[in-house]
């Protein structure tokens, strides 16, 4: 009798400790963690995200965060799929351009091609147009000096203006120049500005036409170069030997004009096209009817009204 009272005294005692544990889990914070953060078997066992091992104990799943090990077989698997990719794509090759123009790459364009915006056929025939009073206006310029004196009056070619396109080959090829094509850029109501003529009344103007010359009326829809009479059109062929010199007068009475060329040019089995105009800025040119004008006498010391002047 004693026997059997005390086996079941143990076995409550046993079951009462097991139970004890149970509650003990249960009631800690964390889900099971001691206050040191460690996790109770019997927690982790309950986790859904926990596995355990052969030796019963319990280990953290794959989505609690990868293991080193498991970094490093992610690092291993990310080589090997880089690996059969092979090298990234590149960039397509550089394709021709447009018809009439050098394919990239190419190299420069075989020729050079320098301009001269304020050449004079002759003093007498050319005017510009300044946003001053006569007083402020400086004596007129020799044609050497048009440049610097028309940026400093900021002045704009009035009813016409004469290029000077110097063109040569930089190299042993022969280059042909095919074309000078006219582009207009703006077109708006003429300046209505002073107008001033580089001339001295009095003073006999005269000049030859030169070899290469052409006209543009630039009041026109479509502007383009007519040769003058007699003289032969595009076109030409240039190279370093044989430059070629093409004078272009613009002419404009209706309209301020914002306006430039573009050159053709081709050689063996390249070809392109050049834009000529002045310093980057398109030329301008503007027309003058009824604009108030002057004129600057022979010895004299300031401008006067047009037609004043005694030639005498």
């Amino acid at each position: 009798m004693r026997r059997r009272t005390r086996r079941a005294v143990l076995v409550g005692a046993a079951a009462a400790v097991a139970l004890s544990g149970v509650g003990l889990a249960v009631a800690m914070p964390g889900g099971g963690a001691d206050p040191d953060g460690h996790r109770s078997p019997a927690a982790a066992s309950r986790d859904p995200g926990a596995r355990t091992d052969a030796g019963g104990a319990a280990s953290a799943s794959p989505s609690a965060g990868p293991s080193p090990d498991g970094r490093k077989r992610e690092k291993t698997d990310r080589a090997k799929e880089s690996a059969s990719a092979g090298p990234a794509a590149s960039s397509p090759a550089p394709r021709a351009d447009k018809p009439g123009r050098a394919a990239p790459g190419s190299g420069p364009a075989p020729l050079t091609v320098s301009t001269q915006p304020h050449a004079w056929l002759d003093p007498c025939s050319q005017r510009y147009l300044v946003n001053l009073p006569p007083e402020r206006v400086v004596p007129p310029p020799l044609e050497q000096d048009a440049p610097g004196w028309v940026a400093a009056m900021g002045a704009v070619p009035s009813g016409e203006q004469l290029l000077k396109v110097t063109v040569q080959g930089t190299g042993k090829e022969t280059v042909v120049v095919e074309a000078l094509t006219v582009r207009t850029a703006g077109k708006r109501t003429p300046l209505a500005w002073n107008d001033y003529a580089m001339g001295y009344p009095g003073v006999g103007c005269g000049g030859g036409v030169p070899k290469r010359f052409f006209t543009v009326a630039l009041d026109a829809a479509r502007p383009s170069l007519v040769p003058e009479a007699g003289h032969a059109d595009f076109p030409f062929t240039v190279s370093r030997s044989d430059p070629e010199a093409y004078y272009v007068k613009a002419d404009a009475s209706a309209y301020d004009v914002r306006w430039y060329l573009e050159l053709t040019w081709s050689s063996g089995s390249r070809s392109g096209t050049l834009r000529v105009d002045d310093q980057g800025r398109p030329f301008r040119t503007s027309g003058h009817n009824g604009r108030p004008a002057y004129e600057f006498p022979l010895g004299g010391e300031k401008w006067v009204k047009a037609g004043t002047t005694d030639p005498s």
